[in-house]
């Protein structure tokens, strides 16, 4: 290059390196192989050309600043961009010298970059292409379409599709103006020859009158509307303060309600509750009622030979020998319960009083001398030979004997199945036999039976009682 505003022909970049996208469809544009063909002068026309289609947009002012800041970067070559500078000038230098001057001149006072909008993507090889050519090229195709974007109501640039859409759609708008204007100018013809005759006028003032009372009438009701407007819109405030108020109390309200309710609920569980536990109390006591006391603590039973109470053998056999504790406790059972039923019948013993103690149960004798009969004994009874045991039993005999006579004069017909008299018990089956209750020259065999037969007897006493005082199973009395 002999200067720096020669380019060559291998420094001139393709128009197809450069892809702009359509302001509309967004679709990649194809540029026309012309644009590469811009100089100067075309430019300018162009420039000039848009500014007289829009007088109102575009100004000198905005043309000035393009060629400002075009002049910035480098000046337009005479010819075309493919072509060298040797074949273009010769032909336009005398022409356009006046020009580039302004340009030039422009160029020294200007130092504003350009800024554009245009969106574009650049495609293939650049790296062997000279970027002031590159950049050249590119500002002045994008300053001309913000050129033709300024002076008109769509941006640019735009494909071949959308193009023909808005001139289709401005060919329309055409010709509606047209049919618009048509009619407007047929109707001033028409206004313009005819003319109003004074009874017209008079119709008309007449009219207009009507119009304007009515117009008052209108205004008058208006404010009267707007009035009541103001009012309702008063009113609405303060509703909407009374529902922020009742939505408040409903708050407050649901929220007692629903601590009342709770209490309600667990009040009404407490109250079945304790309905449960009243009507378990209720059917416990029924049963109770139903329930014979003496039964139900002293159960009066035979095991084999043995007469026993609550468990208890009452007795021994030389083949079934019985532990003199199991005795002991069935003598405290027995006392306890003939003490109990003397109790309740209100008896009073003569001479004796039970003495109910466990296993070492005895009978106090109420003599000048009181002394005490044990009914409890010891493996050693044999060996060393202890008369009270056996008057203690026989003390007890007599004890159920008085027992038994108060019985009988209570009700005449009640007969205990065995007949006792002192210290003996009779055996009723026909054979007439008289058992001892004492131990002493006595077989193990008839004392235990003599204790079978007076357990018996004791056992009817006891049913006895439970039928004839009733309150005995209530625990009164």
């Amino acid at each position: 290059m002999s200067d720096g505003s020669v380019i060559s022909e291998k420094e001139v970049t393709s128009i197809d390196e450069i892809r702009f996208i359509c302001s509309r469809c967004k679709q990649i544009l194809h540029l026309d192989p012309s644009f590469s063909n811009i100089d100067k002068r075309t430019f300018m026309e162009l420039i000039t050309a848009a500014k007289q289609s829009n007088p109102q947009t575009s100004t000198q002012s905005s043309v000035t600043s393009i060629i400002e800041s075009q002049s910035e970067e480098k000046p337009f070559d005479d010819g075309p961009l493919e072509e060298g500078r040797s074949s273009g000038i010769a032909a336009n230098q005398d022409s356009s010298q006046t020009e580039n001057e302004a340009i030039m001149s422009a160029s020294r006072n200007s130092t504003k970059p350009y800024t554009s909008n245009i969106s574009f993507t650049m495609v293939g090889d650049v790296t062997n292409t000279s970027m002031d050519t590159f950049s050249h090229k590119l500002n002045t195709i994008i300053k001309l379409f913000d050129v033709i974007s300024s002076n008109t109501s769509l941006d640019h640039p735009l494909c071949e599709e959308c193009n023909d859409q808005v001139l289709n759609q401005l060919a329309k708008e055409l010709t509606e103006a047209q049919s618009e204007t048509d009619l407007y100018l047929k109707y001033c013809d028409d206004l313009k020859n005819s003319s109003p005759t004074p009874e017209e006028l008079d119709s008309l003032g007449k009219e207009l009158k009507s119009l304007q009372e009515e117009e008052r009438e209108l205004l008058a009701r208006l404010e009267e509307t707007e009035n009541e407007r103001d009012d309702t819109k008063e009113q609405i405030k303060r509703m909407k303060i009374q529902r922020d108020k009742l939505k408040t109390e409903e708050k407050e309200f649901l929220k007692l309600n629903a601590e009342s309710s709770a209490q309600r609920i667990e009040i009404d569980r407490e109250q079945k509750t304790v309905e449960n536990h009243m009507q378990n109390a209720e059917l416990q006591l029924k049963r109770l009622r139903k329930t014979n006391v003496f039964n139900a603590t002293f159960h009066i039973w035979h095991t084999g030979s043995f007469g026993t109470i609550n468990g208890f053998r009452l007795g021994k056999l030389p083949n079934k020998p019985v532990e003199w504790d199991e005795i002991n406790a069935a003598w405290g059972q027995t006392t306890l319960l003939l003490a109990s039923l003397i109790k309740k019948i209100g008896l009073q013993l003569q001479k004796y009083r039970l003495v109910p103690f466990g296993n070492h149960s005895y009978i106090q004798t109420l003599e000048n001398k009181p002394k005490d009969l044990p009914l409890y004994g010891s493996s050693r009874f044999r060996l060393l030979w202890d008369g009270k045991f056996d008057q203690g039993m026989i003390a007890f005999l007599h004890c159920l004997q008085q027992f038994k006579e108060e019985l009988e004069r209570s009700n005449k017909d009640l007969k205990l199945p065995y007949k006792m008299d002192n210290g003996k018990i009779e055996d009723p089956s026909g054979t007439g036999d008289a058992y001892q209750i004492k131990l002493q020259f006595n077989s193990d065999e008839n004392w235990t039976k003599a204790l079978k037969f007076m357990l018996t007897n004791l056992k009817w006493g006891l049913a006895w009682v439970s039928s004839e005082f009733p309150s005995t199973s209530s625990g009164s009395k």
